[in-house]
């Protein structure tokens, strides 16, 4: 299943770097000036999971496939954007296809990097680029309240639906998001978000972008945006663009190696990459054959034939049963055969409910 997380920001706050670094690729222009980014830039990153390895360890594929993101690396943002202003227009398009923001903050000094604001304030450059969102989702919503009020008279779903969008908008026009309504969880408001993909309703992760000084104890800048986190239940991972750039160049003994000196036992951009697949609340199953070891993405809680059908959609509509193997039985026992010998292989039917790291094979019938 695809899912993808727009990576926004005021110009000049590392976006593109931090893209670059991502993608393992220098593929994203990087300048000191506004918009050079116009065009959204978009790659398939890897989720990071040594499992994988282990299994390949036992099962020597030919290849290992791990689950992906797609990130996406948006046009920056200026006041203003909800009414056309610089890119806003196309930037708010962008984002309202991502599943997921990563909002970069720009959180240390430097004169020789210009900043369109003027100076460094994390904190106003997070309320300028929600504030956008907000508009932008008010926008929707008034078109969408003026055609439910025309309904209302003769429709009593969309009676409730406008009593919903007419609360949204007090909400809204205090200039708060959408993920913090009182009734963010009412089926109404669900009904709305679906057909509207309010921005503001999408979860965030902030990325607190620091100098290498900053990267083993928080300046007073990360400390705002964390405080700032807490109020809106969003996450914040901390990391030096710059250095997540310079670790593109090097192999993985060597990048542990410069970590290590940094004092930094992990990349920022495998933690954004691992918070962003958990906040989505998504899961990997597995599969392992002499072609391929491979990771497969699904929903947390979802069934065994949904979980099959990401493979083919045959294999939902025929399942006849899954073959299932925990990721811990698996390596214990050096691989399916052994499993099967120490009866830790199960057979699974419709109503299993997949977990993280199961090992599968299923059975359809088309």
């Amino acid at each position: 299943m695809g899912l993808s997380v727009g990576i926004v920001g005021l110009p000049n706050v590392g976006k593109s770097t931090t893209f670059n670094a991502l993608t393992k690729a220098q593929n994203a222009e990087s300048a000191n000036y506004p918009f050079c980014t116009i065009e959204p830039n978009k790659a398939v990153v890897p989720v990071p999971d040594n499992r994988l390895e282990e299994l390949a360890k036992i099962v020597n594929p030919q290849r290992i496939l791990h689950s992906t993101i797609d990130f996406v690396d948006i046009a920056g943002l200026v006041k203003g954007a909800s009414k056309g202003e610089g890119l806003g227009n196309q930037f708010l398009s962008n984002i309202r296809e991502t599943d997921m923001i990563l909002h970069m903050v720009r959180c240390f000094e430097d004169e020789n990097i210009t900043h369109v604001e003027g100076g460094v304030d994390p904190i106003r450059d997070i309320e300028i680029i929600e504030s956008e969102l907000i508009f932008a989702d008010l926008q929707q919503l008034e078109r969408k309240i003026e055609k439910l009020t025309r309904q209302a008279k003769s429709d009593k779903k969309a009676k409730t639906l406008l009593e919903m969008a007419n609360e949204l908008k007090k909400h809204l026009e205090e200039l708060k998001p959408v993920s913090i309504f009182s009734k963010k969880d009412d089926e109404d408001l669900k009904t709305l978000n679906k057909e509207l993909r309010f921005l503001s309703a999408k979860p965030i992760i902030y990325a607190a972008n620091v100098d290498e000084d900053g990267l083993l104890e928080d300046n007073e800048y990360v400390q705002k945006v964390k405080e700032h986190a807490k109020e809106v239940g969003a996450d914040v991972i901390k990391l030096c663009a710059k250095v997540e750039e310079e670790l593109v160049a090097l192999d993985e003994e060597e990048a542990k190696e410069f970590l290590d000196d940094l004092g930094v036992n992990e990349s920022g951009l495998d933690k954004i990459i691992r918070t962003a697949f958990d906040r989505l609340g998504l899961i990997s199953y597995f599969t392992a054959g002499v072609k391929e070891v491979r990771s497969w993405t699904i929903k947390r809680g979802w069934t065994a034939p949904q979980a099959a059908g990401v493979i083919h959609n045959d294999f939902e509509k025929g399942f006849i049963r899954a073959e299932v193997i925990s990721y811990e039985d698996f390596i214990k026992h050096g691989g399916e055969q052994g499993a099967k010998e120490a009866g830790k292989m199960r057979l699974e039917g419709k109503e299993y409910i997949v977990q993280d790291g199961d090992v599968m094979h299923f059975r359809f019938n088309v």
